[in-house]
This record gives structure tokens, C-alpha cells and sequence, in this order.
């Protein structure tokens, strides 16, 4: 019987793992690296062990400093999690080998499906070996791991080496394998999966289907059980399909097959030999926990002969610390509070007060909804992300919540598509108007002494305040009467320095206010208040290309020197943040006047790269 189990993981996952390891009397353990010394996921383990350095090659995908790890704390057996090192056959052997339990599949069957090249060849799929302009747009996808980490679209034949080269050095930091490999890409098709769960004495449950089609660079948005709309000859095939996959290869413990559907047909893309992020969806409609069912497997104990009914309808949102926006930037800093309304279940690895760094994915947390109906789910689940407190670096919480609302997904018509077609419209600033008068006038109150309510016998000057929100600048105005606070064409009713309340065209709206130094919360709207009078050194010259978020600079162009002259949109250089590369291109077409990145070196947000002049 299992009596510690050590996660050779981080943040979110690692925390749901432990939150069901404490349900059943389980001790766990915890590795950390140094980027993660206080994070919540070492801070919430019975016992925790540090992995020195802070770049995943150095700490979460060392296998033998996580086996020493899981040895030295008395752990007896390991699970993986999911991404690092959790398809990685030769590490399952090590900690087999170490006399340690462990919790997934046989290294064998790893082995046979983790490379997604040698599992189409197990399906009679080869990889295109070489691209011509008829084969466009294809596919260049990382041979190991997932979570969209080197994978690119490639529409034009020019940018294919560029593409494979970054697709190969994101792989190799995110899983230590840089193998990738070319596929055709078919567009506008629904990405359906289906979860599988197979014990040591024969017995495999399929059970049920999930829909991730909303995706940004290849990365899941928002997924769903069941996939909604399929007709139910086709979820049998895909059902058979999945069985079929796991038995191929003695599989054991939990997994994922996934396919892309398009046309009525169905497109065997890979098997996950592993959890999914998305597994609490399945968890939600089958009544089940996978990660119990995970360690009660490891144990030997077999599963019924038949998987439990499905029960209802389950909505996932990832909640990311990055700014859809621009270009999905991620997002680092001080993560102030995160709280969502009952009836939610959330699985974060953070928690109020702790910092978003940038060595790591920015997943925040999932959110998801279960209810019996999908439309009823669907709406549950928007609600609460639009009610919800999230203060600190930019989400992607108002995305979730207009994808939520789309008109085609509300109609179950989305496919991979999706964010191609709609991105610009989902990312429109709409915040609140009045947003910024409450914060000036919870300001007000803040700033007034107790016993002085700041009214004159003469009419005051309307007192000014500045707020910037989703890049626009908003000028309030209000003044100090007799009766309290005033503004136009809105009627304060009650302001103090957390809560204010506004009347306009007879209708009361309650805003919450909350401040940490110059920045403003009120309600689900983020407001930065403004200097009165702008810093005239803050300006930079025309064609200056800014770091959008912390990183290093991984790459610059080949032959890229002051001097050189660029096509508006052309790739400058290459910043990796968060396991993610991101290309920085020319802003317009001109010359590179000024050049400040070289390889290796960290940067800020704001911090000048380089300056390209503008041709007249």
C-alpha cells in the first residue's frame, strides 16, 4: 500500500495531486526549485525537497536529482503530473528501478506513444520528411510533451527553417527532447479527445469524450465533457479507437487519445500517456477522481467491469497570466487575490500574495463548472469569471468570458479555428465607464482627513483624476459639496474608500474599490491612476521596439547589425518567457538604427531592444 507520494511536478498540479493524496491518508513530498523556493505547491506538501538552479533543465526535468529527492524524504512512490518529465520513459525506469512505485503507465507503453512520431507510426502515419508549397500549411510539432510547447504553423515554405529551429529549442527547454516533426495541418476541424483509465488485470474504461477546439497557439483555452453535438456512431468509433490505442501497448493507469474531427471523419493526432490538464471535466461528469483511481491502480487493485454512468455537463477555462491582446504575452508580478464565487471549483498553484515569475507556464488556475445541461454549465461558468477578484498582472479572464458567450459556442459550431477568427473582436477594450469615477471618488474619501468632509461655502474647481485601462486614459471629475461628493450626470449615493455606489438614469450600480499603490480595482475592472503631470523622460523614439515581458533573448536574426535594413513584420529577434519563445518583428518597413539585445541577456518589461528608423 502507498503511504508517501512524492510529485515530480509544480504548482497546479501538484496541488491537486496532494489535495487527494490528504483525502486518503497519504504523506506527500514536494521538489522545488529555487524560482519555486516559496511557492504554494512546496509550502502546502507534508515535506519538500529543493532542486538547485531555477531553468527546468536544471531542476523539474532531472530525473535523478527527483529520484535522490523521492529516496532521501522516504517517499515509496512518485507521480509525474503532467508536462517535465511525465512522459519520459527513462525516467519511469529510474524510479522503478529505485524500488519506488510508480504512478502511471509501464515505460514500455511510454515508450511506444510518448513520441508522437514513433505513435503515428504505430497508427500507419508518417511525418512528412519533405515539405513542397502543395503540402502548405502544415504542422511542425514537438516529438515529446505538449501544452503547445514547440509548435508552429507554417504557411509560407521561406519561414520553415526558422520555425523548425525555434519549434526544436522550445521543445528542448520545456521537455529536454528538441525532436520535432512535420504533419499537415487541417483547419477549421473540432480537437475531441477521449480519456481512458486501464488497470493491471485487463480491464479499460473509455470514458466519454471532451472538446478542446478553443486554442491559442495550440494550447487549450476552454474544453468540455461531453463533447457536445457528435453523433453517437462517432463516439463509438472514437471510443473503440482510444480502447484499441491502449491495448496496443498494455497500457495502465490514466490517458488521453486525441483526434481532430473534420467532415464526419476522424484524424488520430496522439496518445497522452499521462493526466490531462483538463481532467477535471471528466471528473465532474462521471462523479470520479482520476488521481485516486491513479494511486488505487499503482496499488493493484482492479476497476469494476464497467466505468460509472455520465452524469450532466462540465466546462473548463485556464485562467493565464497574459495579455490575448498582444500577441498573448505573458504575464509576471505580485498576484494580489484570486477568489471566484462558490460552486466553482478552482485548481491553482497560487494563492493571495505570491508572484508570478517567469520561468514557468502562466496557468493561473481552472475553473470549471458542472451542471445539468451544458447551457446551464456554459453560463455558470461565465458568470463566476466575470464576478470573479483576480488582482494583479493581466489576464485573460475577460477572453474567457466573451469565448463563453460567442454565439458559436453557445451553439457548439467552434472548431481549432476559432481565436483566428474572432481574437480581434473577443479582445475589444470595454471597460466599465464608470470604473474610473469610483476609483477617484473611494481615492477622495481615502485622502480625506476622519472629521473633514472637504466642502466649502464657495464653489470648489472640480477636482481631476487620471486612469489608464486596456491602453485608453479616462479624466474624471468630481467636487466637494455640502452633501458629500459630486459628479456629472451621476448621482453618488454612498462613496467611501472600498465601496462606492452610483445612481444614473435612476438605476443603482455597487462598485467594490481596492488599491495596491497605483493600481485600481473596481469590481472585475483594472485601472493604473496616472501621474497629474506625465514624466517627460518616459518618451522613446519613433520605431523603438520595447521588451513586451520579462525574458532572455534567446536568438537575433542571422546578419542582424545596425545598419541592416527590414521589411515591416520581419523577425528581429527571440525572447523566451514562460517555456514559451516569442518573436519580436520590425514595426515598420525601414532601418535597424539601433540594436541592444544580444543572445543570453534578461530583460524587463519596457526595456529598449532595438530602434528601427522608418523609411520616408
Amino acid at each position: 500500500m502507498i503511504t508517501s507520494v512524492l510529485v515530480a511536478n509544480r504548482g497546479e498540479i501538484a496541488c491537486r495531486v496532494f489535495r487527494t493524496c490528504r483525502e486518503l491518508g497519504v504523506r506527500t513530498v514536494a521538489v522545488h526549485s529555487d524560482a519555486d523556493a516559496n511557492a504554494l505547491h512546496a509550502r502546502v506538501a507534508d515535506a519538500s525537497v529543493r532542486l538547485p538552479g531555477e531553468a527546468p533543465a536544471d531542476t523539474y526535468l532531472r530525473g535523478d536529482l527527483v529520484v535522490k529527492a523521492a529516496l532521501a524524504a522516504g517517499a515509496d512512490a512518485v507521480h509525474p503530473g503532467y508536462g517535465f518529465l511525465s512522459e519520459n520513459a527513462d525516467f519511469a525506469r529510474a524510479v522503478l528501478d529505485a524500488g519506488l512505485t510508480w504512478i502511471g503507465p509501464p515505460p514500455e507503453a511510454i515508450e511506444a506513444m510518448a513520441s508522437k512520431t514513433r505513435a503515428k507510426q504505430l497508427t500507419g502515419i508518417e511525418p512528412l520528411t519533405e515539405v513542397t508549397e502543395a503540402d502548405l500549411p502544415v504542422l511542425v510539432k514537438a516529438a515529446a510533451g505538449g501544452g503547445g510547447r514547440g509548435m508552429r504553423v507554417v504557411r509560407r515554405l521561406a519561414d520553415l527553417d526558422a520555425e523548425l529551429a525555434a519549434a526544436r529549442a522550445e521543445a528542448a527547454s520545456a521537455f529536454g527532447d528538441g525532436e520535432v516533426f512535420v504533419e499537415p495541418y487541417v483547419e477549421h476541424g473540432r480537437h475531441v479527445e477521449v480519456q481512458i483509465l486501464a488497470d493491471t488485470h485487463g480491464t479499460v474504461w473509455a470514458l466519454g469524450t471532451r472538446d478542446c477546439s478553443l486554442q491559442r497557439r495550440h494550447q487549450k483555452v476552454i474544453e468540455e465533457a461531453p463533447a457536445p453535438g457528435l453523433p453517437g456512431g462517432l463516439v463509438e468509433e472514437l471510443h473503440t479507437l482510444a480502447v484499441r490505442a491502449a491495448r496496443a501497448v498494455d497500457y495502465v493507469g490514466a490517458g488521453t487519445v486525441e483526434f481532430l474531427v473534420a467532415d464526419g471523419r476522424t484524424h488520430f493526432l496522439e496518445m497522452n500517456t499521462r493526466l490531462q490538464v483538463e481532467h477535471p471535466v471528466t471528473e465532474a461528469v462521471f462523479g470520479l477522481d482520476l488521481v485516486a483511481e491513479q494511486l488505487r491502480i499503482a496499488e493493484g487493485h482492479p476497476l469494476d467491469t464497467d466505468p460509472p454512468r455520465a452524469r450532466g455537463h462540465a466546462v473548463e477555462a485556464r485562467l493565464y497570466a497574459e495579455d490575448p491582446a498582444h500577441d498573448w504575452s505573458p504575464q509576471t508580478g505580485r498576484l494580489h487575490r484570486l477568489d471566484l464565487p462558490d460552486g466553482i471549483r478552482l485548481d491553482t498553484g497560487y494563492t493571495d500574495g505570491d508572484d508570478i515569475g517567469v520561468h514557468y507556464d502562466p496557468m493561473l488556475a481552472k475553473a470549471v463548472a458542472h451542471a445539468p445541461t451544458r447551457a446551464e454549465a456554459v453560463r455558470k461558468l461565465a458568470s463566476a469569471l466575470e464576478r470573479a477578484a483576480i488582482h494583479g498582472p493581466v489576464t485573460n479572464r475577460d477572453l474567457l468570458v466573451r469565448s463563453l458567450r460567442h454565439p458559436e459556442f453557445t451553439a457548439a459550431r467552434m472548431d481549432t479555428g476559432f481565436y483566428d477568427r474572432h481574437l480581434p473582436d473577443l479582445t475589444e477594450p470595454s471597460p466599465d465607464p464608470h470604473a474610473p469615477l469610483a476609483a477617484a471618488l473611494a481615492d477622495a474619501h481615502a485622502r480625506s482627513r476622519p472629521g473633514f468632509g472637504g466642502w466649502r461655502n464657495v464653489p470648489s474647481q472640480p477636482q481631476t483624476k487620471r486612469y489608464a485601462t486596456a491602453g485608453e486614459e479616462h479624466e474624471v471629475h468630481y467636487r466637494h459639496t455640502r452633501t458629500g461628493l459630486e459628479a456629472d450626470g451621476v448621482r453618488v449615493v454612498h462613496a467611501d474608500a472600498h465601496l462606492v455606489v452610483l445612481e444614473t438614469g435612476g438605476v443603482q450600480r455597487t462598485f467594490e474599490v481596492t488599491r495596491y499603490g497605483d493600481q485600481v480595482y473596481v469590481n472585475s475592472t483594472a485601472l493604473r491612476a496616472l501621474p497629474r503631470f506625465p514624466d517627460p523622460t518616459a518618451q522613446h523614439a519613433p520605431g523603438s521596439l520595447l521588451a513586451p515581458m520579462p525574458g532572455t533573448v534567446v536568438r537575433v536574426a542571422e546578419g542582424l547589425t545596425p545598419g541592416t535594413p527590414v521589411k515591416a513584420g520581419d523577425p528581429l529577434l527571440w525572447l523566451e518567457a514562460m517555456k514559451m519563445q516569442h518573436k519580436i518583428t520590425a514595426p515598420a518597413t525601414g532601418t535597424l538604427s539601433e540594436l541592444h539585445a544580444v543572445p543570453g541577456q534578461q530583460v524587463e518589461p519596457g526595456e529598449l531592444l532595438a530602434v528601427v528608423t522608418e523609411t520616408s
